[in-house]
């Protein structure tokens, strides 16, 4: 068993791409945890599309051993986690493993929206930050004034902040020493390798041989192979068969004491049985109480998901319950389209993930799939009284029965140049965003808190505010709870007949808009047919917007050469006749890019 005031456990967190998974990497490198031929980028990144993003998608754990400039050697526990908002749970569960954290700020770049809010839920978890200045290498490098910006905008003392280059290995060692000096021992008043076991789950993940893989943190007492252990929230019980650390490979153990972080093999058999933030103790020797900051995952996004060819319904079944054994915060429920046919109703924790699983299903399991618009959760509350938490629009009431509807708004922290506050603040208005506070950090950058609906954010929030503050703009989100709004859903009718699959639940004032948009859309992609094809947009029973597809023309005329006008007039009003019958009972084909072309509107 280590002694607890030799290990120091530790996370990484920065605003995306300013060299998180890079510094990880050096941090590997320079405590030899890997050797020259398993090096390579972004090793903690174990899935292809964390590579070719540069994002981070799941928590890693990595055990370090560094011999100090002291003489002693320490065991670091890096704990690397996600950037995106999308999987803030999944990081305050990592932060809850850890006694400190690694801030990196890109030189040239500074202080950005997300480094704000990943300082403000380390200091939620009380731990000691330890800010990290990245990219000095760079041309555009300005140390002093991100030294002044981490006095100014954070509240840190910037004289311990290490000037790095971890693409090119600058001053690592300087900040292993910085770790071992600021970081704090795990080890708390009345903790004891006696004491019942108490560890976190911060992690876990499905291995088709194992069963599932949990990454925990020891807070108290020991765990030993064979332990019989219980999750405090599930009240399951299973017996340890393999425990140990992460140095890239997983290295079994006899044991796992106070302060140290590895894995568990128990047996489980799937990881819905596993809740990420759960408890574990041991069933002879219960902890009295569990660890703090528990929650059941909830989505946020909702879309269907359907094969392009309905004869991979059974694929997309199988791939989507194997996919579900490595993400447990993916939900889904089958669900049947009249224009689609059958698929499921997914939900995500937000549009990143929601592109990640629906990538995963193209890549590992080579399906073509149609997603369609994205939602939220609106709260309908009827006139009977009752409520209802609706995601999906074909389930919308009609208003007769509606006494309110609500949507769920953010709170969205927004950093930007001086010089495009007036552009992303008409952007936020136009987003029916209300406007709460604006603060000037410095000479040059300004942070405007907004409170938009989430539905907003979700479409092309992101894009729009790239746009027009040219790159230069960043912002962090998280949810406020719901707010009575005037909703409606718009339906889409292709020659009178309603398409589920292109319903959508939007603001009143956004209908028309929207709809006219789609139906001019749909003009382009559905292709002529013998009869005139009407598109309409309409709430209930008023048509707001409509386009018509014309009918292809043949020449019935052609034959007659001379004559009389009477008997080329017969011939048309006869094929008059014919076009109306064949509308009666045609039906149109639509095309799969029309499903595609509606998502992009």
């Amino acid at each position: 068993m280590i002694d607890p005031k030799f290990i120091r456990n530790f996370s990484i967190i920065a605003h995306i791409d300013h060299g998180k998974s890079t510094l990880a990497d050096r941090l590997l490198e320079v405590t030899h945890t890997t050797s020259v031929r398993e090096r390579k980028d972004q090793i903690l990144d174990s899935m292809d599309i964390e590579r070719e993003r540069g994002i981070t998608i799941k928590s890693q754990a990595a055990c370090l051993n560094y011999k100090a400039i002291d003489g002693n050697t320490y065991h670091l526990n890096l704990i690397d986690t996600p950037g995106h908002v999308d999987f803030a749970y999944e990081v305050s569960r990592a932060l809850a493993a850890c006694e400190a954290v690694l801030l990196v700020i890109d030189a040239s770049q500074g202080v950005e929206a997300q480094t704000l809010a990943n300082m403000y839920q380390a200091m939620e978890h009380n731990l000691e930050i330890i800010p990290v200045i990245n990219k000095i290498d760079l041309p555009t490098a300005d140390i002093n004034r991100v030294k002044h910006q981490i006095e100014s905008d954070l509240g840190l003392d910037a004289e311990i902040a290490v000037p790095i280059s971890a693409k090119e290995g600058i001053n690592i060692i300087e900040v292993l020493e910085n770790i071992v000096k600021y970081c704090p021992p795990p080890s708390k008043e009345g903790n004891s390798f006696t004491n019942p076991p108490q560890a976190l789950i911060f992690d876990a993940y499905f291995d088709y041989f194992r069963g599932v893989i949990m990454s925990i943190r020891i807070f108290d007492g020991v765990l030993t192979v064979g332990d019989s252990i219980r999750f405090f929230h599930t009240k399951n019980e299973y017996r340890i068969e393999e425990l140990g650390v992460y140095k890239i490979k997983k290295i079994p153990q006899k044991t796992l004491s106070i302060g140290e972080v590895g894995y568990i093999v128990a047996n489980v058999k799937t990881l819905s049985d596993t809740k990420i933030g759960d408890t574990i103790t041991t069933s002879s020797n219960p902890c009295p109480k569990p660890l703090p900051g528990y929650k059941e995952v909830k989505p946020m996004v909702f879309a269907g998901i359907y094969p392009i060819d309905s004869a991979d319904y059974e694929l997309l079944k199988d791939a989507i319950e194997k996919l579900k054994l490595n993400d447990s915060s993916l939900v889904y429920q089958p669900e049947s389209s009249a224009a689609l046919g059958f698929g499921y109703r997914c939900g995500f924790l937000g549009l990143l993930h929601m592109e990640i699983v629906t990538e995963r299903f193209k890549r590992e399991f080579d399906l073509e799939l149609i997603v369609t618009s994205p939602s939220v959760e609106y709260k309908i509350t009827f006139s009977n009284g009752k409520q209802e938490i609706i995601d999906n629009p074909t389930n919308f009431p009609d208003k007769q029965y509606i006494q309110t509807t609500e949507e769920p708004y953010v709170i969205a922290n927004i950093i930007s140049p001086e010089e495009y506050l007036g552009q992303v603040m008409q952007l936020c208005h136009d987003k029916r965003g209300i406007q709460k506070n604006v603060n000037y950090l410095d000479a040059k950058r300004i942070q405007v808190d907004f409170e938009i609906p989430l539905a907003e954010i979700v479409y092309d929030f992101h894009d729009k505010l790239k746009s027009v503050s040219r790159g230069y703009a960043s912002y962090d989100y998280h949810i406020i709870g719901y707010r009575e709004s005037d909703l409606v859903r718009v339906d889409i009718l292709v020659n009178q007949k309603r398409v589920d699959a292109f319903s959508l639940i939007i603001h009143k004032d956004r209908a028309f808009n929207r709809g006219k948009a789609i139906v001019e859309k749909l003009k382009d992609v559905i292709p002529r047919h013998m009869f005139q094809v009407p598109l309409q947009a309409a709430i209930g029973g008023n048509v707001i917007a409509r386009e018509n597809i014309r009918a292809m023309r043949k020449d019935v005329t052609a034959k007659c050469y001379g004559g009389d006008i009477t008997r080329k007039r017969k011939l048309i009003e006869k094929q008059k006749e014919g076009k109306k019958r064949m509308r009666q009972v045609g039906n149109v084909e639509i095309p799969q890019e029309a499903f595609l072309s509606v998502l992009k509107v």
